[in-house]
């Protein structure tokens, strides 16, 4: 049997997966094995697999005080990578007895309705496109990518509707090196139509006239983009002029997705808001319920 060290067939794995995944995806996946498997497994073979057992890795992880769902990410990488090399080099790692860290889903909190209403009259008072971006997002629910790569070319105002055809990420390459990368969305769900709300219309139908199809939204400029990590300080930066307590941008989202549940839209239609694969994403990862509106439901009974 050919002796192949596991290094190897990570990188045979990466070349593999590299032309059937996204390049951010690809990015992810390679700084993933060489943080965590690469140095770890440094000069081991793959028949080291066949005798090691994996749950020491995994608790040498815990010692690393890394989170479950972390711990539960590298594994499933490193499983993924197992499985790619059993079936190329017929080997049996006896994977099924690998067991995984239970992930505590982190709540993520939502706007409140008074901060809410704070946020949205500064943003509609503001004069910068940044805040507008703002908006957008708490009344479309975008993600942070994505409201960052939007152009003015993707607003509609006759059809009234806003197209997510880009997003702007950062990626890792390694050994503290990044880039920005512009494409298409996450998924081909995310690639999509959301219908502007009226507040939205009302603040882009007089600017979009005086504004370039190809400039970015967010900057009026067909060169310069603002990317998501410095879109999340500005974020920021105005929730503290507003006098509201410090959120993720993502919030907004969620308390988007909230809100249209509460004023009674169906979950399939929120979810091709979204952009999501499946309803169940929608339901369980960014609807927020509420002692109020469990209460407004019961008393309809």
């Amino acid at each position: 049997m050919k002796k192949v060290q596991i290094n190897d067939a990570i990188d045979e794995w990466l070349l593999y997966k590299r032309c059937e995944i996204k390049e951010s995806t690809y990015r992810l996946y390679k700084y993933k094995c060489e943080k965590y498997l690469k140095v770890y497994f440094a000069n081991k073979y793959l028949s080291y697999f066949q005798y090691f057992d994996l749950n020491l890795y995994k608790n040498d992880l815990l010692n690393d005080n890394l989170s479950s769902k972390t711990i539960k990410d590298i594994l499933s990488l490193l499983l993924t990578i197992l499985r790619y090399a059993e079936r190329k080099y017929d080997m049996n790692f006896k994977l099924d007895l690998v067991s995984k860290p239970k992930t505590h889903k982190k709540e993520i909190k939502i706007l409140t309705e008074y901060e809410q209403k704070k946020l949205k009259n500064y943003c509609i008072e503001s004069t910068e496109l940044r805040e507008i971006g703002i908006l957008i997002c708490l009344y479309g629910g975008l993600r942070i990518g994505e409201v960052c790569g939007l152009k003015w070319e993707d607003v509609d105002i006759v059809k009234r509707v806003i197209y997510i055809k880009r997003t702007i990420q950062r990626v890792y390459l390694g050994k503290k090196n990044t880039k920005i990368l512009i494409g298409t969305p996450k998924t081909e769900n995310s690639i999509r139509k959301i219908p502007m709300a009226n507040i939205i219309y009302e603040k882009l139908r007089t600017i979009k006239a005086k504004s370039c199809e190809k400039a970015y939204l967010l900057t009026g400029s067909t060169e310069k983009f603002i990317e998501p990590r410095n879109f999340q300080y500005w974020f920021i930066r105005d929730l503290k002029k507003c006098n509201i307590e410090k959120y993720n941008f993502h919030a907004l989202r969620h308390t988007f997705a909230t809100n249209c549940i509460k004023v009674g839209m169906d979950v399939k239609s929120l979810s091709e808001i979204l952009g999501h694969s499946d309803v169940s994403i929608t339901l369980n990862r960014y609807v927020h319920s509420s002692d109020k509106l469990k209460k407004k439901f019961i008393n309809k009974l």
